[in-house]
């Protein structure tokens, strides 16, 4: 297993829808097993492929916060939404892309949400709370939607403003 580098907004990748995957292999495992390391490490609850540059659709998540719980680490392949809730929740949510960054979201209370596991079996579950609201922010970066594409216009460009300047900070070193 080995850290993945996180991508930054704004970069192209990240709002490129990512492709079906076709089967299970090794190497998907792997970048599966890395994202989980490079989630853990970052840290977050969730992570998509294609932040870390794979246009692929799969994801990673585990919103156990509680540090007396067993972590619940999941691998999603080719989510998708089969049922939402008309009752909708507003969450803070941040992004593993979007450093430091938070602003409320509204979003469905609770989905359903079918997926292919790492044995190639399909899975089906009814997710609530934050689960719910990560595994919806996370399928949206399947399909090139950020988080701040919920935000009134002015936001989403003062975030995006903040994020190419701390590039360059980085860039610099």
């Amino acid at each position: 297993m080995s850290l993945r580098q996180i991508l930054i907004h704004p970069d192209p990748r990240l709002k490129t829808p990512a492709k079906p995957v076709a089967s299970v292999t090794d190497e998907l495992r792997r970048l599966a097993d890395d994202m989980l390391e490079t989630m853990y490490d970052a840290p977050g609850i969730g992570l998509a492929a294609p932040q870390v540059g794979v246009l692929t659709r799969i994801l990673v998540m585990d919103c156990v916060k509680d540090p007396e719980l067993p972590p619940r680490p999941m691998v999603l392949i080719n989510p998708e939404v089969t049922w939402s809730s008309e009752e909708l929740t507003t969450y803070e949510e941040g992004c593993l892309s979007i450093p430091d960054q938070y602003a409320e979201v509204e979003r469905p209370a609770e989905v359903k949400v079918r997926w292919m596991d790492l044995n190639g079996a399909w899975q089906e579950e009814h997710f609530t709370k934050l689960w719910a609201t990560c595994v919806q922010h996370e399928i949206d970066h399947l399909d090139g939607k950020l988080f701040i594409d919920y935000l009134k216009p002015l936001k989403r460009q003062m975030i995006t403003r903040k994020m190419v300047k701390l590039k360059r900070e980085l860039a610099r070193g």
